[in-house]
C-alpha cells in the first residue's frame, strides 16, 4: 500500500494544555479521509502541524513518503500539497484572477500554466462573471470556492481541507463535492475535516474520529456503515450517552 500521510505519536502542547495527544495515522494514497471530532478536539491543530504551520511538540510526520522534519524535504512536500485552512486568509484587495496568479507563482508554476489553470478554475467555480470584483466583496461561499481553486492550482497530490463546507450554500456545496470527487478519481488524496456528517458520509472512504486530542476511532466508511450511520457512531464514541439531556426550563409544559 502506498501511503500518502503517516504520523506516529504526534503531539502538540500549548503550555500545560495538550491539544493533540500521541496521534498515529496511516492514510493510503487515493483515500478520501474524513477527520472528525467535536469543537476543540484538536482537528485544526492537527492540520496546522501536517501542513507546516505549527511545529509538533513530539512525534513524527511523513507526507508523500518524506520526513517533513527535514526543512529541505518539507519544502518539496509543500509544492505537492494544497490547503484550504479554517481561516481562509485571502488577500481582500485582489481580484480572484490576481489571487490565483499570485498563488500559482508562489508554487513556481510557469506563467502560461498559471493563466490556463486560473481561467479553468474561475469558470468551474463560477467566479469569472465579475472579473474586477475584489475578494473583499465576495460572499462567504464565493471565498470558499476561491480558496479551493487556489488549493487546486498546483495540481496537488494531497489536499488538506479544514471545514470547506461551513457556511456554503447548496449550489456551491455541490460544486465543491464534485470537484473533490474528481480529484480522488485521478489519484489525489484528500484529508477533510467537517461537521457536516451527511457530506462526510457521502464523500469519504475512511474516517478517523478525534476527541480530547486522542484518536478514538478509525476505519473505513463501509465498515462503519455496517453498524449504523456515521452520526450514530460519532455520538457513541464522542458523546456521553449516560448523561441526562439538558432541557430549558421555560420550554417545559
Amino acid at each position: 500500500m502506498n501511503v500518502a500521510l503517516e504520523t506516529s505519536g504526534l503531539t502538540r502542547d500549548f503550555g500545560s494544555f495538550r491539544a493533540v495527544n500521541q496521534l498515529s495515522l496511516r492514510i493510503a494514497t487515493g483515500c478520501f479521509y474524513g477527520f472528525l471530532g467535536p469543537n476543540g478536539a484538536g482537528k485544526s491543530t492537527t492540520i496546522k502541524m501536517l501542513t507546516g504551520l505549527l511545529a509538533p511538540s513530539g512525534g513524527s510526520i511523513r507526507i508523500l513518503g518524506e520526513d517533513v522534519s527535514d526543512p529541505r524535504r518539507a519544502l518539496e512536500v509543500k509544492r505537492r500539497i494544497g490547503v484550504v485552512p479554517e481561516n481562509l486568509a485571502l488577500f481582500d484587495n485582489l481580484t480572484a484572477r490576481e489571487y490565483l496568479t499570485f498563488i500559482g507563482r508562489m508554487y513556481l508554476l510557469p506563467a502560461a500554466t498559471v493563466r490556463e489553470r486560473s481561467e479553468e478554475l474561475l469558470v468551474m467555480m463560477d467566479l469569472a462573471k465579475e472579473p474586477k470584483k475584489l475578494t473583499l466583496e465576495y460572499s462567504h461561499g464565493m471565498k470558499k470556492k476561491l480558496a479551493l481553486a487556489a488549493a487546486l492550482i498546483p495540481n496537488p497530490d494531497l489536499l488538506f481541507l479544514d471545514e470547506p463546507f461551513e457556511g456554503v450554500d447548496a449550489v456551491a456545496s455541490r460544486v465543491l463535492r464534485d470537484t473533490l470527487k474528481h480529484c480522488v478519481q485521478r489519484g489525489a488524496t484528500v484529508f477533510l475535516t467537517s461537521h457536516v456528517l451527511e457530506i462526510v458520509e457521502k464523500l469519504c472512504t475512511d474516517v478517523g474520529i478525534i476527541a480530547g486530542g486522542q484518536l478514538v476511532h478509525q476505519g473505513t466508511m463501509a465498515e462503519l456503515q455496517r453498524d449504523g450511520s456515521l452520526e450514530d457512531k460519532f455520538i457513541n464514541v464522542v458523546g456521553n450517552q449516560s448523561a441526562e439531556p439538558q432541557k430549558l426550563s421555560w420550554l417545559e409544559g
